[in-house]
């Protein structure tokens, strides 16, 4: 997929008027990613990015402290001029749902398992939580 496409994907589900806001609004979402993931899983996703995705995905420094999913929303939010936390919810999973097409499955499942609580749903999935080693 070329970047351009992967734009115009993000646009037409968020309904952004302009692919220059689809692309910014791709570019702080995968930025703010990039510094939560690490080891294969940011690579394995990194690969199957657009290589303008790639390069941003894989840009950042790992953050300090892992934000959990709201945590996410709010920070992106800061980064996108008057957002609240509802639009910047709607912007994140516009682009989420995005890369969870690019990624496969089981590739899915890990990243959302090494995230902080609250992601699965940004990337258009349910979150299950565990309790005594079982799926509930």
């Amino acid at each position: 997929m070329r970047w351009s496409e992967f734009v115009a994907q993000v646009r037409e589900r968020g309904q952004y008027p302009t692919a220059k806001e689809a692309e910014h609004v791709s570019r702080i979402v995968l930025s703010a990613l990039g510094g939560h993931l690490t080891g294969a899983e940011r690579t394995e996703l990194a690969v199957r990015l657009p290589q303008e995705g790639m390069r941003v995905l894989t840009g950042q420094l790992k953050v300090a402290k892992p934000l959990s999913g709201a945590q996410f929303v709010d920070s992106v939010a800061a980064r996108i001029e008057g957002a609240t936390p509802a639009t910047a919810r709607w912007d994140v999973s516009s682009v989420l749902s995005v890369v969870a097409e690019l990624a496969d499955k089981d590739l899915l499942d890990r990243i959302i398992d090494r995230l902080p609580p609250g992601y699965a749903l940004l990337f258009g999935r349910a979150q299950l939580t565990r309790r005594a080693g079982q799926l509930i």
